[in-house]
């Protein structure tokens, strides 16, 4: 059992996790549950109250955990007044120091060899799905005492074979166990309207979604130093991240950097981030429907145009997308969880649509952004584009690994690289 902490008042799923007695506890949740809030908050506790306790916090990379689960961190002690003075911080190592010699790291690995360096006494896996399992193992088997992993279960994956195995206990959470939400954000989670995502997100449940608008992308570790590059910016605030991303065009393909995905910025905010990211000489493609924020953001001396949206430009944008392949950065976590996740709808008798869902979009939204006024229109003026345009098609072996290969599907796309893809649906993508 966890340590006893001091005498206070937690939400019921930080005292699950608290209480209970197995080795690794698998928190797999919705969105906003308040999984990886609560066992940060555990861990920190933990560590007030555990003289020279190790406590080693992994995410998939240093990016994703200052934006993640170290800001969570840094925000439970400002906001806590009796654990703020508990530690010192240490932000070069990301180190969290208690005077009882306890130490809290935050930590991404390489691969499995740099995992195997340390010991500890607790572990937590962020966003475990964003980790391999042999980097999980190395880590896990060198913990003494306890385990903790969360995840949105958006599909499968190594964790759900540890599940029902001895000294493993599985928790599940959704936004309804989140107390602090508002009426607005738990209104906004449980209407989403697509099945398979409400429930992935709406009631923390495994699913396996279909029908995404966008397939075949790969990881890379870094987008290359084309001088055809520009920026897509989504505005949020509130209830909504703004989300800036760098696309750039080399070899026939496109590559993907998110750059920003912060909610509650202010425009001067976002100036000093984008100048931060070394993006603010390039051309950056704007939400149109944010006139007063181009506008400022030009004031502040950024080369900002609005996105030439019109009839139909949603689905202009996204085909234009679809034309290359697609390469995102390893570290762009939000990104890469809107790819798994924006798909098109589905109407009451299972047909897909030809409109995405509203939801899961922010990023690609501003990647959108580009299309229309980098990939779309200056090519157009140019000449470059044809109207039998053909769309950017995996390859066999990828496309015949998936559980919905079909060999009528396989007969539209040899039709379509046969050239006779106008005969079917008006060349669209052959995985609608």
């Amino acid at each position: 059992m966890t340590p006893a902490p001091l005498n206070i008042t937690k939400p019921a799923l930080w005292w699950r996790n608290h209480d209970s007695p197995a080795k690794l506890v698998i928190n797999q949740g919705g969105t906003s549950s308040g999984k990886t809030w609560n066992i940060m908050d555990l861990l920190l506790h933990i560590a007030v109250k555990t003289p020279n306790a190790v406590i080693t916090v992994c995410g998939q990379d240093v990016p994703n955990l200052k934006s993640g689960v170290y800001r969570d961190a840094r925000r439970i002690l400002a906001e806590t007044p009796y654990l703020a003075p508990c530690f010192t911080e240490n932000k070069t190592d990301r180190l969290l120091l208690c005077p009882n010699g306890a130490v809290v790291e935050f930590k991404s690995y390489k691969d499995e060899q740099d995992a195997k360096s340390g010991k500890r006494d607790y572990l937590f896996v962020n966003e475990a799905n964003g980790i391999p399992y042999t980097i999980f193992w190395q880590l896990y088997i060198r913990t003494k005492c306890k385990a903790f992993i969360d995840y949105n279960p958006t599909a499968r994956f190594w964790a759900h074979d540890l599940i029902g195995t001895p000294g493993v206990e599985l928790l599940i959470s959704d936004h309804r166990h989140n107390h602090y939400l508002t009426a607005e954000q738990h209104a906004r989670i449980e209407g989403i309207s697509d099945p398979e995502l409400w429930r992935v997100y709406a009631r923390g449940l495994t699913g396996k979604i279909r029908e995404l608008v966008y397939s075949g992308w790969r990881l890379c570790e870094a987008v290359p130093g084309t001088p055809r590059r520009w920026v897509g910016l989504d505005f949020g605030f509130t209830n909504d991240p703004t989300a800036a991303v760098l696309v750039a065009l080399q070899g026939g393909e496109l590559w993907m950097d998110l750059l920003l995905y912060d909610k509650g910025l202010t425009n001067p905010e976002i100036a000093a981030r984008l100048r931060e990211a070394g993006v603010d000489t390039l051309d950056i493609i704007a939400d149109s429907a944010e006139p007063k924020s181009i506008a400022e953001l030009r004031s502040a001396g950024l080369k900002v145009e609005p996105a030439q949206k019109g009839a139909d430009s949603i689905r202009a944008g996204i085909q234009a997308l679809q034309r290359y392949r697609l390469n995102v950065t390893r570290r762009s976590t939000p990104l890469i969880k809107e790819l798994q996740s924006y798909k098109w709808r589905v109407d009451a008798s299972g047909n897909t649509l030809n409109t995405p869902t509203d939801i899961f979009n922010h990023a690609l939204d501003a990647a959108r952004y580009v299309a229309l006024n980098r990939l779309i229109a200056h090519r157009e003026a140019k000449g470059a584009v044809r109207s039998n345009a053909k769309p950017y098609i995996p390859d066999d072996l990828a496309w015949r690994n998936t559980e919905n290969f079909n060999p009528l599907k396989q007969q539209l796309r040899n039709d379509i690289r046969r050239g006779r893809h106008d005969e079917h649906q008006g060349g669209r993508h052959p995985s609608r």
